[in-house]
């Protein structure tokens, strides 16, 4: 088993997307999450327009313009996936995804993997179930890698994210390695602060480096 292929994932979904009036038909992707997906920057300030959901949605009307497409987003600020997966019924399936995002990778860290696991699987198995397209999303980094890559928080942010990677592989959906793309760029660029507004929200930055790995799952397709 391995994750989807990028390339063909949402061929279905692309086709959809490059429709034109009057054959095409609304296209719903729904960012299911915590603070991150829901704008939080600098806590209070909830920056919307700056979140990966928005650049998401803009860089989908970019590439197709003729499309009708809603980026919905249910996160809720300080929630974790067992809380999620309790309103996933009736405030994310209600809104019938053609694609979904999960990410709750770093709140899930004060529920340990256990909870987590029963969450994600019972998210991703619903939505399945409905035929949306699923991707996962590993959580961007926070300060707690800074000060000792042995701190038990840094710990458990690489045991959750190591278990999302094995989800997405499990159940063969979709995956944004948000972790690996921020320590990417920590590794090849510098400051981890470049992509911060907060201890534990990405900035712009941050989040534009998670949109760009989400538009390349939306492929124009040329079959």
């Amino acid at each position: 088993m391995a994750i989807a292929n990028p390339l063909t994932y949402l061929a279905a979904t692309v086709q959809e997307l490059q429709r034109h009036w009057p054959d095409n038909r609304t296209v719903n992707v729904v960012c299911h999450g915590h603070s991150v997906p829901a704008g939080y920057f600098a806590t209070p300030m909830v920056d919307t327009f700056n979140a990966y959901p928005h650049l998401l949605h803009r860089g989908l009307k970019a590439r197709f313009p003729f499309a009708v497409v809603n980026v919905i987003v249910t996160a809720i600020g300080g929630e974790n996936s067992h809380a999620g997966a309790e309103r996933f019924a009736a405030e994310v399936l209600g809104h019938r995804p053609d694609v979904l995002t999960i990410d709750y990778g770093l709140n899930d860290r004060y529920i340990g993997l256990e909870a987590a696991e029963a969450a994600w699987r019972s998210m991703i198995e619903r939505a399945l179930a409905r035929e949306a397209k699923v991707i996962l999303l590993t959580p961007t980094l926070d300060i707690s890698g800074l000060a000792s890559e042995q701190s038990e928080l840094w710990t458990r942010l690489n045991q959750h994210t190591e278990r999302i990677r094995q989800w997405a592989t499990e159940y063969e959906v979709g995956l944004v390695d948000s972790f690996a793309l921020f320590a990417a760029y920590v590794a090849e660029q510098g400051a981890l602060s470049d992509l911060l507004s907060w201890s534990n929200h990405p900035n712009r930055a941050g989040h534009e480096l998670v949109a760009r790995e989400l538009l390349r799952w939306f492929p124009p397709f040329t079959g």
